[in-house]
């Protein structure tokens, strides 16, 4: 686990220097342009002491004050611009100190007033974060947060402080220069402050980095994604008593499978649909099948087929498959959507809501869809992320029942394996909080905003027009709302929400209008073979967008 104190210390200083220092640092370089030798000291140690605090403990935190997440950074974009203010008008500078001079015979703003500006930025300086500082938000959102979570965060953030301190450093440096124009230069400094400050709290911020390509992504995958990197942080992750599934000797000795242990039984299940409660002890005899799963993943849907076979051929020789529903978006979580989705996919075996992610953290998942194959003592023998890989499936299901003496079984399906083998656009994120490849106006955050779209568009790139409202994870149709996208694929399906309608032109021709009459996923467009190609669509407004994916 030591390993990983001084690859979080590189992984900090290499998220220092991408993109998402961009909008911190105007106010990096006129906070240290001012006060003495040690302000930026101080500057980097309340960066330091507040990001670490967040990152550990920021959901509880907030939430004891009842502060959303919307309203963090504004928060912190309004402590930066009170002390822009202080720079510019060196009086309210006074008038903020006087209170704390009994606490100390140096002026607030030389150490005090460094660290202040430091823990403002702990506040709105969100890295671009790879595995490791993944694995940090995961443990403190689970509440797991130990000694080892503490040392890797603290390591971590110091490596993202020392670029700023060394640019702090060097602005003072400078600036100590030119001392006839102090003055001018604290007003200039002070007005740069307010102009990043102004940039953070209307959200310009996300705009700006999806603008600048992540070069430094490289270096964040050789330091954090090598193997030694990935082992410790799946201890990490898995500490508490999370499961981590590892293979060992096995459990059935006629079955030459692996053998990962016990399986965990399922958890926090809020409702079922086509069963009543069900648990993997009073399953025991049994082969169960465990697919994570949700209606509105293309990859989810193009795997159900196989599923829906497997449980016709083989239910009846003691074949439970659960399909464990854990919601990607928040209409997933409505138990009328979830059973409009099963009844229309002729999903005929049970489905378990796992809406509060508790059999998904037991599992210690990470993917739709995914497949934990469990033998009849209650071992799980197999696992598969994604899709692909149906026929070895099948063929370790008919292992396991003939180990069980289930009888003459049926012959197999041999359904052919449809999972697309292009390459292909990944899948785009429309909401902010995931949003990449965006290329129109600035993003206006959680307002309503007219937007335009740009005189081209890359490969895989999109852009909206007209008037929407940027969410978190959705978008919000206005009037003349429209959306582009440059596009390679076979298939192109993106997951909607409301009533209404979408108008489909494909390379500048108008090929359908689809009605819009539920909250799931829509085939947009379906060609013989992948190929490249503009999208543009038009909707009514009242609709709701969240994501494409493509086949």
């Amino acid at each position: 686990m030591f390993i990983l104190v001084p690859i979080a210390f590189a992984a900090g200083v290499i998220t220092a220097v991408t993109p998402c220092i961009l909008p911190v640092l105007p106010i990096v370089l006129a906070g240290g342009s001012s006060g003495t030798k040690r302000r930026p000291y101080a500057i980097a140690a309340g960066l330091v002491t507040t990001f670490t605090a967040f990152l550990l403990a920021g959901a509880w935190l907030w939430g004891l004050i009842g502060i959303s997440e919307k309203h963090q950074l504004k928060i912190g974009a309004g402590l930066l611009l009170v002390l822009a203010l202080i720079l510019i008008v060196p009086r309210l500078g006074e008038l903020v100190e006087r209170p704390f001079r009994f606490l100390t015979r140096r002026r607030a703003g030389d150490l005090g007033g460094g660290f202040l500006l430091g823990a403002s930025l702990g506040l709105v300086f969100v890295p671009c974060g790879g595995p490791v500082l993944a694995a940090l938000t995961a443990n403190a959102a689970t509440n797991v947060v130990g000694g080892w979570a503490v040392a890797v965060a603290v390591s971590y953030a110091i490596g993202a402080a020392l670029p700023m301190l060394a640019i702090a450093r060097g602005s003072r440096r400078l600036t100590s220069n030119l001392r006839a124009h102090a003055r001018t230069i604290q007003i200039a400094g002070g007005v740069l402050m307010a102009f990043g400050a102004l940039v953070i709290y209307n959200g310009w911020a996300e705009s700006l980095q999806t603008k600048v390509p992540s070069y430094a992504s490289w270096a964040q995958n050789l330091i954090e994604g090598n193997s030694k990197a990935n082992d410790a942080l799946a201890r990490l992750r898995h500490d508490k008593g999370k499961r981590r599934f590892v293979a060992h000797g096995q459990s059935l000795a006629s079955v030459k499978l692996k053998d990962y242990g016990q399986a965990p039984d399922l958890q926090g299940i809020s409702a079922w649909v086509n069963s009543q409660p069900l648990d993997l002890r009073s399953l025991r005899g049994k082969v169960v099948l465990v697919d994570f799963w949700t209606y509105s993943c293309i990859n989810c849907l193009r795997t159900l087929p196989y599923l829906e076979s497997w449980d016709g051929l083989y239910r009846s020789k003691g074949l439970v498959i659960i399909g464990v529903h854990t919601p990607e978006f928040g209409f997933e979580h409505d138990l009328g959507n979830v059973r409009a989705a099963v009844r229309r996919l002729k999903v005929r075996y049970p489905v378990a809501l796992d809406n509060d992610y508790g059999t998904w953290q037991a599992y210690s998942n990470n993917y739709w869809p995914a497949d934990y194959l469990i033998d009849q003592t209650g071992h799980i023998r197999e696992l598969h992320f994604g899709e692909g890989g149906y026929a070895e499936t099948e063929r370790h299901i008919r292992l396991l029942l003939e180990a069980g003496k289930s009888g003459p079984l049926p012959r197999e399906a041999n359904q052919p394996d449809r999972t697309p083998g292009e390459l292909r656009t990944p899948e785009t994120y429309l909401g902010y909080l995931r949003i990449r490849s965006y290329a129109g106006s600035p993003l206006r955050p959680d307002r309503t905003a007219t937007y335009q779209f740009p005189p081209g568009l890359a490969q895989d790139a999109f852009a909206y027009a007209g008037i929407w409202r940027v969410e978190g994870e959705r978008i919000l149709a206005g009037e003349g709302a429209r959306l582009r996208l440059h596009f390679s694929a076979r298939s192109v399906h993106l997951v909607l929400t409301g009533r209404g309608s979408v108008g489909v032109k494909l390379n500048g021709k108008a090929e359908q209008r689809i009605p819009i009459t539920g909250d799931r996923l829509y085939t947009l467009v379906s060609q013989p073979r992948a190929s490249s190609g503009l999208l543009e669509l038009r909707f009514t407004p009242g609709l709701s967008a969240y994501a494409f994916t493509f086949g």
